[in-house]
């Protein structure tokens, strides 16, 4: 199929070949760029995940060093978000500040999926509308002199139906792409509760006295109740 033949196929289908290929270019920026994020920040999260494991106890120095090696990680923000809480005075509230942090983070780790979501469900729809348009072109052939030539219409239908093949074969690769990056933001997510769990465990075998005093709190709250 030559650039002629092209052009011809998406004039008839109204210019909606030429918006199909302008979805797919942005549908494949959006699967690069993510995957690419996902990739790095899953592998720094691992390695933020691998240096809380080797410590039982909050350490104020691996901390900070996370801190400055992945600053701008969702994972390392969490971090922060442990070291800039005062410890010392409003204890119980720092599980909440957590909990705040990672909810900050979330729209920016599915940020740009909604595009791809839109392309998987409009380019079956577009195509579907170009090949409609390319048959209307196609049979209007049965006016003109010579319309009655068979293979003047058989082709022109079949010309019209690479529009829904074209908006299928987007969609297609779309969707597969967005499943799998959904289920990158799943895992990263877990990654983000995961070192939410972690820094909690460490601070309380830091903080024992503070935890004593918050169970019996806790136990005195519900004997209350």
């Amino acid at each position: 199929m030559d650039l002629q033949s092209i052009q011809r196929i998406a004039g008839d289908s109204g210019g909606i070949v030429y918006l199909m290929a302008l979805m797919l270019l942005v549908g494949l920026t959006v699967i690069i760029e993510r995957s690419y994020y996902f990739w790095k920040i899953n592998t720094q999260g691992q390695h933020v995940m691998t240096a809380l494991e080797g410590s039982e106890t909050l350490d104020q120095g691996l901390l900070d060093k996370l801190g400055e090696g992945f600053s701008h990680t969702p994972h390392c923000k969490v971090v922060k978000t442990a070291l800039e809480h005062n410890l010392n005075h409003d204890f119980d509230r720092i599980s909440d500040k957590l909990d705040e942090s990672i909810m900050r983070e979330a729209p920016s780790i599915d940020r740009f999926l909604w595009i791809l979501d839109t392309i998987v469900t409009m380019a079956p729809l577009l195509g579907l509308l170009g090949t409609i348009i390319g048959m209307f072109n196609a049979f209007q052939v049965l006016g003109s002199a010579g319309g009655s030539e068979p293979t003047k219409i058989t082709g022109g239908v079949a010309e019209a139906l690479i529009a829904t093949a074209s908006g299928l074969f987007i969609a297609i690769i779309g969707l597969f792409f967005f499943n799998a990056l959904n289920n990158r933001v799943r895992i990263i997510m877990h990654q983000l509760e995961t070192i939410k769990k972690m820094l909690l465990n460490r601070m309380y075998h830091h903080y024992p006295d503070m935890v004593s005093e918050r169970v019996v709190n806790e136990k005195a709250t519900l004997k209350g109740v």
